[in-house]
């Protein structure tokens, strides 16, 4: 009984290094050369298994762009969410940090430099673009879970639609990239700031 409570997790804990693995050689081919030039093949030579496996994890190269763009969602709202939490006493500058984050981080990203690409633009442009539903739809749950856990007086409808303003002005940016991301992070940080006060008025009362 113990052995086998024990095999799923274990069983989990592979794939997820699996997966970790296959993303990582699939950012470094798109940091390498453009992404319609990056097989299956590729990446499972890169990441040191069969092609087989690499199909086996995504199904088809469209499997593979789609879930490596929301790893790298992922790992771009974990940035943003603790950038939040350390300043959960002023929700202004709570943004400001985590635009800061998002902007510098999107920056030196591979896989958002090939998004803008001309070997990006027929996968991986409309994935934040005319087929970003799903992932705006996944982040603003998540982010809007977060601004409801630390400021639960904003309420869910109010939360909600900051939280998708946040991620949609995040992906424009994404599209059409910033050469100074504290200025700009700052700018739009004051440009917010009396919506988010009067959003948030009595929060501390």
């Amino acid at each position: 009984m113990a052995s086998g409570s024990r095999s799923p997790s274990f069983a989990d804990a592979s794939r997820s290094l699996l997966r970790q693995t296959l993303f990582e050689a699939a950012r470094e081919l798109a940091a390498e050369r453009p992404w319609k030039s990056v097989s299956m093949a590729a990446v499972a030579s890169r990441a040191g298994v069969s092609r087989q496996t690499v199909y086996n994890e995504f199904g088809s190269r469209d499997g593979l762009t789609g879930a490596l763009v929301m790893h790298e969602v992922d790992e771009f709202l974990t940035a943003v969410e603790a950038a939040i939490r350390e300043h959960d006493d002023s929700p202004a500058d709570a943004l400001t940090a985590a635009l800061h984050v998002f902007l510098t981080a999107t920056a030196n990203d591979p896989l958002v430099a090939a998004v803008t690409n001309e070997g990006g633009r027929d996968e991986l442009l409309p994935l934040v673009t005319s087929g970003a539903q799903p992932l705006l739809r996944y982040a603003t749950e998540r982010l809007s879970t977060l601004l409801l856990e630390l400021w639960p007086v904003v309420g869910a409808p109010d939360a909600e639609f900051l939280a998708e303003c946040i991620v949609r002005l995040g992906l424009s940016y994404v599209v059409l990239p910033v050469t100074s991301p504290q200025a700009t992070a700052d700018g739009i940080g004051k440009l917010m700031r009396p919506y988010i006060e009067e959003l948030l008025r009595g929060i501390s009362v």
